[in-house]
């Protein structure tokens, strides 16, 4: 099967390109945003306890959460995979159309912005994390389509009848009209990880929070997310081309598996913490208002 000649560019409005790349940043926040919305505006998925946030602090955290992910996903992409290149041409660090994101980047910024709204506003960081952690399948799902339409992050070789020889013209007029995956057949671990990161683990954590009921669990949702994100990217480097100017790490490890354990090891915690303490306070009785005469 060979790779489809997607174009990276959705349209042309004169000199601005509106890239698919772009939009599934757009997508993946706008809908992240109003589930988010949604669980702390369900009081059933609450237990009888106050939710982490209200609806107007979210919409207030988005700002932030937008940033941490932009920032933090470039920076952590140039710092964990390519600081060398990016040394020798610094305006590269800018060309984030042209890809370049880490999701592990992505993450500590995220955390970051959720560490620093939470003091801000006087919030629990874990509870505030707990209703955040469910929404971010969502732009793992689009984000990885997005790899796909660009013809990155490519698998291994394989002979699956389902793989991809990625090789088309674009991708051989961006390379000096050469592959640099050669002809070899080749694992689509783009749409893998579409699935297992993002629709598998929305699933996993929709359990946890509609079934489970774990929102009231300080941490739990975060240790959830953790341990799934953390297992699923390990699996899947198994099958996933690590990029080209990545050294050989020592017991076949890549830099996404060695990024990628702290997490499991970490929502581990989390998990055994929540569940070995009280859940959540019950949410403040309100005084009902007083009625309106009737005029």
């Amino acid at each position: 099967m060979v790779f489809p000649d997607f174009d990276p560019v959705l349209v042309h409005l004169g000199p601005i390109a509106i890239r698919w790349y772009a939009l599934a940043y757009v997508a993946g926040i706008l809908l992240g945003w109003r589930y988010v919305v949604h669980l702390v505006r369900t009081p059933k998925l609450w237990s009888g306890s106050a939710p982490s946030a209200t609806a107007l602090q979210i919409d207030d955290l988005v700002l932030w959460i937008t940033l941490g992910i932009i920032l933090g996903g470039r920076i952590g992409y140039i710092l964990f995979y390519d600081l060398k290149e990016m040394l020798a041409h610094p305006l590269e660090m800018l060309q984030v159309w042209h890809g370049g994101m880490s999701f592990h980047g992505g993450f500590l910024g995220v955390t970051l912005a959720i560490i620093i709204f939470a003091l801000a506003n006087r919030l629990n960081m874990l509870r505030l994390g707990d209703v955040v952690a469910p929404c971010v399948p969502i732009g793992l799902f689009f984000g990885r389509i997005a790899n796909f339409i660009n013809g990155e992050l490519w698998g291994r070789p394989t002979h699956v009848p389902w793989g991809m020889v990625f090789c088309n013209a674009r991708i051989a007029q961006m390379n000096g009209d050469s592959c640099p995956a050669g002809m070899l057949v080749r694992h689509p671990s783009q749409l893998y990880e579409a699935g297992l990161e993002g629709i598998v683990l929305f699933l996993v954590l929709l359990w946890a929070t509609h079934k489970a009921k774990w929102l009231n669990r300080e941490g739990a949702i975060v240790g959830v997310f953790l341990i799934g994100y953390g297992l699923a990217r390990v699996a899947l480097e198994n099958v996933r081309q690590p990029d080209q100017q990545m050294p050989d790490f020592p017991l076949g490890l890549t830099m996404g598996m060695m990024l990628s354990i702290p997490m499991i090891l970490a929502g581990a915690w989390l998990v055994w913490r929540a569940l070995h303490r009280p859940t959540a306070p019950p949410a403040p009785a309100t005084e009902a208002e007083p009625a309106v005469a009737a005029k």
